[in-house]
């Protein structure tokens, strides 16, 4: 007979008698057992406090806290004093006057006196502040137009400066009927008032203060707007929808009895949305100029997985995603990142607003989908893309060596030039503000660290500013002299440290928000090992082993979600229930493995596409061969291994079990996708192209069609309002179960979780489910 015993509340039991100090109850209640940290932190404009978010022991939910860089100390922000926070903001750096956005208010904050001062308030919400060459004048948008904010010699003023209109102009209808043909042959009256009304059409209308043209849209839907330094022209993105309707949820448990639904995602569909660069002079023009793209290369490229024996070319152009603009602040010029919608292709033009044209400047190609870091997840991710030499010269990420690095290129000469190259990736850039040198966070250590580095633009020369196991997520101060760290390790959850912006510099932290709870126990520093897959491809993995005389011969195999994630690494890990969970299991005695298989963020680009157009294969295969790792290098019975995950950990599990039902013993599949043609379009038609044009990809990456292979032990774990991953995903494929009679599999379902859970006893609920799962299937 198997035992589940807790004692106590403090010692956890295994069916084999071996015990932990941990509570499976306790470690599922996630922040609230090991300490709320610190989240969203950021320097004020003038550099002298840091502002973050915080949860006290006593408040139900986060509050804004300060840290003063002069006394050392930090308070609690009230109401009063949070409204009054700045943020220091980059792009108005220069100026003397910083604009914000609160609550449909635009405000000043004067740098020098500090003074707060109200220019516009409405009931319409301020978003997209653009400043322009003219330090006096801003430009801001309200609903789809912009409008021009102007304060000069202590006098203000406003105006709107375009007058865009969704829909199409109504035409004037003259009515046909009898009755009204008739007043208009009988009667003077209307004849001479419709000459009236022509002749004022030939006057014109004075303004003394002309107003914009209003100019409709039609069929579209505005994605950007903006305004170029000079305020001489505006750049529209503009927006043809044409994808599949929304889906809907229904929500059960509601406030007032009655279930509910909510509009959620769309699902994947070769119906692409497709946009289109518009310009509008503000001194002449009075209408959109569209901006020809046709020439862009390849654009009518058919991808290679689709048939070109009759043609490789399509009859048309195919459909874009356009970036909004950077532009040069010393001439009529801007740097453009246009996507195909098929995530095949990548150009960057220089867009010439005088002109009105184009020119291409770089073209990227992937037989696979554009990706990586600094470049995209999905096509309106925006990159890393900048000026570096004003309207001369530009940086951006490519992945061209099969790692993404940063590149420049000069236009005069139309020459590129590699920044940096290594089999590491670069995952973050700010430019310094003497254009000198990049500020860098990348893994080049160790592919599962972040360290922060200088790198000169010139010499292409590395500095070290800060390199440990672990993540250091850095902010630059104003000044570019000190630095604001979110640092992690892999048993060290996140906190704020302090450091200057120098070689080799020495953190300091100002923020201890870990509970007594969480420290009492000693916590694993998972080692991160590397095996090899069958097909010759080093596999990282963080491994949990337990100790030689607790050690019980069973495995359990993790599968972290989203596909392109790293969970293999030496920092916090988001999957913190999961690495406490791992701690447990590991305690009485399992040996468990978390894999960043293949399609994991960290890697390069070939790691990262090598599931392309079969979800479930590849990055399956690596699982295979960490059983097999498992089993002869540390001692596991291959016929007591388990698997489990969420979202893409939960479909991979499901793989697992119906299209390998020899190598896993049981699993668990949390929140899983089971058929891909019901997944969101963004993320799904990057790897499987679309269910239309590619049916096949779709049919052999999706478990459902694989439901008669279940003969293991198999529990789902679904929330009913997932918005992700909806809860019809699992409800399809507990029918395909029931109508082939499979046994031994169970769906759990919690009502009112959504694709992250947020109950502490839903979480619960789940990982006690799972344990079970394993003592019953592992433990002999």
């Amino acid at each position: 007979m198997k035992i589940y015993i807790s004692l106590f509340l403090v010692l956890f039991y295994s069916a084999d008698f071996c015990y932990s100090q941990l509570d499976l109850k306790e470690i599922m209640k996630g922040p609230d057992f090991v300490g709320h940290l610190p989240e969203n932190p950021y320097w004020s404009y003038d550099g002298t406090k840091i502002y973050f978010d915080y949860r006290a022991e006593s408040d139900r939910g986060n509050s804004l806290h300060q840290f003063d860089l002069k006394s050392k100390t930090i308070q609690k922000l009230d109401s009063t004093a949070r409204v009054q926070t700045i943020a220091y903001d980059l792009s108005q750096d220069a100026y003397n006057l910083l604009y914000l956005e609160r609550d449909n208010t635009l405000a000043s904050v004067d740098k020098i006196n500090k003074r707060i001062s109200l220019c516009y308030q409405g009931m319409e919400s301020i978003q997209n502040i653009q400043r322009l060459n003219d330090e006096n004048k801003l430009v801001f948008q309200q609903g789809i137009n912009l409008f021009e904010w102007q304060n000069k010699d202590g006098k203000s003023s406003m105006r709107q400066l375009t007058n865009f209109i969704l829909g199409e102009k109504k035409d004037e209808k003259i009515d046909s009927n009898f009755l009204f043909m008739q007043q208009d042959e009988l009667f003077e009256f209307f004849k001479d008032k419709d000459k009236n009304k022509a002749w004022k059409k030939t006057q014109g209308e004075f303004q003394l203060f002309p107003k914009p043209k209003l100019i409709y849209l039609g069929l579209t839907t505005i994605s950007s707007v903006q305004v170029n330094p000079s305020g001489e022209f505006v750049a529209a993105i503009l927006r043809s929808e044409e994808l599949e309707k929304e889906t809907l949820v229904p929500e059960f448990i509601t406030r007032d009895g009655k279930v509910k639904t909510s509009n959620a995602r769309a699902k994947v569909s070769k119906n692409e949305p497709n946009q289109r660069l518009y310009i509008l002079s503000l001194n002449s023009a009075d209408s959109l100029v569209s901006i020809d793209l046709s020439g862009l290369t390849d654009i009518r490229k058919k991808p290679s997985y689709i048939d070109t024996l009759t043609s490789s070319r399509y009859e048309k152009d195919r459909s874009l995603f356009i970036h909004p603009l950077k532009f040069a602040k010393t001439s009529n010029l801007a740097l453009c990142d246009i996507r195909s919608a098929d995530n095949k292709d990548r150009w960057i033009v220089l867009v010439d607003f005088e002109k009105l044209t184009i020119k291409e400047l770089n073209h990227q190609h992937d037989d696979a989908w554009i990706g990586g870091p600094g470049i995209s997840s999905w096509n309106e991710e925006v990159a890393v893309l900048d000026w570096l030499e004003d309207g001369k010269s530009f940086y951006f990420q490519s992945e061209e060596t099969g790692y993404s690095h940063l590149y420049s290129f000069d236009i005069e000469t139309a020459t590129k030039k590699a920044i940096s190259s290594g089999n590491f990736e670069i995952h973050q850039v700010q430019l310094s503000k003497d254009k000198k040198r990049f500020f860098i966070t990348a893994n080049k250590s160790h592919p599962g660290n972040r360290d922060f580095y200088h790198l000169d633009i010139k010499s292409s020369l590395w500095t070290t500013i800060l390199s440990a196991d672990g993540f250091h997520d850095v902010q630059v101060s104003p000044d570019e002299k000190s630095l604001l760290i979110r640092y992690s390790n892999s048993n060290t959850p996140w906190e704020l440290y302090l450091a200057s912006n120098s070689p080799n510099t020495k953190m300091t932290q100002i923020t201890h928000s870990v509970s007594s709870k969480f420290q009492s126990y000693s916590w694993r520093k998972p080692p991160v090992i590397q095996f090899k897959a069958s097909d010759g491809i080093s596999v990282a993995a963080r491994i949990y082993e337990p100790k030689a005389q607790n050690k019980n011969a069973a495995a359990v195999l993790f599968v972290h979600g989203a596909g392109y994630l790293q969970n293999a690494h030496n920092y916090w890990s988001n999957y913190y229930r999961e690495y406490m969970f791992h701690n447990l299991l590991c305690d009485l005695g399992y040996t468990v493995l978390d894999v960043d298989y293949r399609a994991s963020e960290g890697y390069g680009r070939d790691y990262r596409t090598a599931i392309y157009r079969f979800m479930g294969g590849r990055d399956l295969d690596d699982f295979i061969d960490a059983k097999d790792f498992l089993v002869k290098q540390h001692g596991i019975d291959s016929n007591r291994v388990g698997i489990y995950g969420g979202s893409y950990g939960g479909f991979i599990s499901l793989m697992g079990l119906l299209t390998k039902p020899n190598e896993f013993n049981c699993a668990a599949a949390l929140r899983s996708v089971t058929d891909w043609a019901h997944y969101n379009h963004e993320y799904t038609s990057n790897i499987l192209n679309y269910p239309e044009t590619d049916p096949d990809a779709y049919r052999k990456s999706s478990p459902i069609y694989f439901a008669e292979n279940l003969s293991k032990p198999l529990i789902m774990l679904h929330g009913m309002v997932d918005d992700n991953v909806q809860f019809q995903d699992v409800v399809r494929l507990s029918q395909r179960f029931i109508e082939l009679g499979k046994k031994d599999w169970e769906l759990a379902v919690y009502p009112v979780e959504a694709h992250g859970f947020r109950e502490a006893y839903s979480w619960y609920d789940e990982y006690r489910r799972i344990f079970e799962l394993f003592e019953k299937n592992l433990i002999k």
